[in-house]
């Protein structure tokens, strides 16, 4: 495992300017370290998928009744809601591997505490470390994020969810197959905490570097002379694209704070708390980034990840209802359609990269594309007058959400800044989940006019995502061309100098 993956790994050790220098300076191939991260996706989703069609049976089994089964399902949302951006902001300041072991741990504990839910309370119980705990997903992108260059990041991040869609894929058969047998929702869950444990044994067994710190003061002093910001303006001219092209959002809010210590060299060391120090001072770092990431001007991505995401959930919300009232279609049929859908999201993941290059890399223009093909697929469907357009509309709908996903992830970690992704995935996790308490119930209330309504109201907000980003992209590539010529202008002053 070569060294610079494990300074990464590691972040708490780095100086400023090595970190930010590493990030951009890593030209790793994409074989080498990020399909371990795969791999874990993977048994992730395929360990939970296992048991998420079996949670709604056991409550009830426990003699939960309907309205008590609702609020006992609803604790993880609730818990995952407001602790995904304090967990990526935590990952950020002790570092990714610490964080990432910890997640799985806890959630290995969770899942176990499930396999033993005799009752309703210990059933609540055992929720409470995974709602809490189960990030394990957004640490390894934020990770991933961290070990490729920003021209990569599309590619890598395609191939990651194409993986996890493989486990989702592949979990409920399994799940489905052990519980035809006595105490199979039992085995299920130990099955389950079991793939976390072995997950977390292979983050524990990526080895660690302890000539670290001499190659960071080493690749510090060679490299100050020069820059970030300059170097990273000649490589985005150099890859052909805009990316990163935005002042990357928290290092510019806390420049203030960077030059208040000489420690601080070279700008504020986002990840410069490691985990052995107190947790006053782990909270005190998370709290002033979350602080920084909600009083940013990043507010239009993270409204059109909430629209888009409402929308997407409400054109699955009453699928199976709608097919069946629509269409006469039975179950197993409508089964195999959202099979067939599933699988061809999952492919979808290893077209990011392709389609990214064919954008040159221009992330915003594809987000908006994406968007007004996803918005025009649900009013098709909505809209669809026989089955075969409703599965040529699923075609097309599972490639366009798959990429539309990348794009805003992408986005949000160029305008924010690389070197706070974990807080920025987690802030965008927490906004998507958000989405999964509102579309419920706007999918009850829709339906009460149509069957159609879900998907029609899905069209309405997925528009409105279409035209906050007709007016704020232009605002995005003005800002860019600023600070590009900004940086172009100090690097040409410089070299007269």
């Amino acid at each position: 495992m070569s060294n610079n993956f494990m300074r990464l790994l590691n972040p708490a050790t780095d100086s400023p300017c090595c970190m930010l220098d590493t990030m951009f300076d890593l030209h790793v191939p994409v074989g080498l370290s990020p399909p371990l991260f795969f791999h874990i996706s993977l048994q992730d989703l395929f360990g939970v998928s296992m048991i998420i069609p079996l949670l709604s049976h056991h409550v009830k089994a426990l003699g939960a009744s309907p309205t008590v089964a609702g609020i006992v399902g609803s604790t993880y949302g609730i818990l995952q809601l407001f602790s995904s951006t304090i967990v990526g902001s935590w990952s950020d300041v002790v570092g990714r591997r610490y964080s990432l072991l910890t997640c799985l741990l806890l959630s290995t504990l969770g899942y176990g505490l499930l396999g033993m839910s005799t009752s309703i309370a210990l059933f609540v119980l055992a929720r409470i470390p995974v709602g809490l705990f189960k990030h394990s997903l957004s640490i390894c992108r934020a990770l991933l994020s961290d070990l490729v260059s920003a021209s990569e990041r599309p590619l890598v991040m395609g191939h990651f969810n194409a993986a996890s869609s493989v486990g989702f894929i592949l979990g409920p058969v399994v799940g489905g197959y052990l519980t035809e047998h006595e105490g199979g929702f039992y085995t299920s869950s130990f099955t389950c905490a079991a793939i976390f444990l072995i997950n977390a044994g292979l983050v524990w067994m990526i080895p660690q570097s302890e000539t670290v710190a001499n190659r960071n003061d080493t690749v510090c002093r060679n490299d100050t002379s020069t820059g970030y910001h300059e170097n990273h303006f000649s490589k985005s001219v150099q890859n052909g694209s805009h990316t990163n092209s935005h002042h990357p959002l928290l290092t510019a809010e806390t420049q203030q704070e960077s030059t208040s210590s000489e420690k601080h060299r070279g700008g504020f060391r986002w990840r410069d708390v490691p985990f052995l120090q107190p947790v006053w001072k782990q909270l005190s770092s998370v709290g002033s980034r979350i602080h920084i990431v909600a009083s940013s001007d990043m507010w239009d991505l993270f409204l059109v990840r909430l629209l888009m995401a409402i929308a997407i959930m409400l054109y699955y919300s009453n699928f199976s209802l709608a097919m069946e009232e629509r269409f006469l279609l039975k179950p197993k049929m409508t089964g195999y359609l959202i099979s067939y859908s599933s699988t061809l999201g999952a492919l979808a993941g290893f077209l990011v990269g392709p389609v990214t290059q064919l954008y040159k890399n221009n992330m915003s223009a594809l987000l908006l594309h994406s968007t007004v093909l996803t918005s025009t697929l649900i009013f098709l469907y909505a809209a669809a007058p026989n089955v075969w357009q409703v599965l040529l509309t699923s075609t097309f709908f599972a490639i366009s959400t798959t990429i539309g996903r990348t794009c805003i992830t992408d986005l949000e970690l160029e305008r924010g800044g690389v070197q706070a992704s974990g807080t920025l995935i987690g802030a965008g996790q927490s906004v998507t989940a958000v989405g999964r308490i509102l579309a419920p119930l706007l999918s009850g209330l829709a339906q009460e006019f149509s069957p159609c309504g879900p998907p029609s109201l899905g069209v309405v907000l997925a528009l409105a995502a279409v035209a906050l980003l007709l007016i704020r992209i232009p605002k995005w590539d003005a800002r860019g061309m600023t600070k590009t010529a900004k940086f172009r202008n100090s690097h040409e002053q410089k070299l007269v100098h």
